[in-house]
């Protein structure tokens, strides 16, 4: 009777440790919809793999430094910009159109950031899209684009203002957030252009 109470003992003792695990185990593996998994993962792939497309693209048809001289002289700032200094949404260029078909048609957000270095060569950032606080599974992409003496301001309709690169450099007003890196180059700055999108 005696070997009989002790393995009924052990075998609740078991079932008890046994059910504690597993309620253990499920509580720190709890799964909520902002669980990261491997379909999101996935999604942000994607994301990164479009936004870096984009971003080619528009390098390679000029459409990007388009949108990077798409600057209003009087105002310093850029066209359709608001008191903060930037765009609450996609500017009025070609490569906004993009930005705004490909991604906040389709649900998606994005900020877009111009990185300069200064007279003094420190690093500096002036935003020209900002549509809100990224994620935490935001994708980012950069791409350096070069800027000449020659390429001209946009006006607010993005044909070419009279007013060159060269022609701000030669100025003494700041008429341009990115100064003239060498002026004795025709190479008038190198920048980074970086694409932040996140699911909305």
């Amino acid at each position: 009777m005696d070997r009989a109470q002790a393995h009924t003992l052990e075998a609740i003792t078991a079932a008890m440790i046994l059910i504690s695990a597993l309620v253990f185990a499920l509580q720190v593996t709890a799964v909520t919809p902002l669980t990261g998994s491997t379909s999101s993962q996935h999604i942000e792939n994607q994301q990164a793999a479009v936004a870096e497309g984009v971003l080619a693209t528009a390098d390679e048809n000029g459409t990007l430094v388009s949108t990077l001289l798409y600057w209003n002289e009087s105002e310093g700032r850029w066209h359709g910009a608001t008191a903060d200094g930037y765009v609450r949404g996609p500017p009025e260029t070609a490569f906004g159109d993009v930005l705004e078909q490909t991604f906040l048609e389709r649900g998606i957000a994005f900020d877009l950031t111009l990185y300069y270095v200064d007279d003094s060569g420190a690093r500096q950032r002036e935003r020209i899209v900002d549509l809100g606080e990224p994620s935490d599974h935001a994708s980012t992409v950069r791409r350096l684009v070069t800027l000449t003496d020659d390429d001209r301001l946009r006006n607010p309709d993005e044909s070419l203002s009279a007013t060159t690169l060269e022609d701000v450099s030669d100025s003494d007003s700041d008429s341009y957030v990115v100064g003239d890196a060498d002026e004795d180059q025709s190479l008038y700055s190198t920048v980074e252009v970086e694409l932040v999108v996140w699911r909305m």
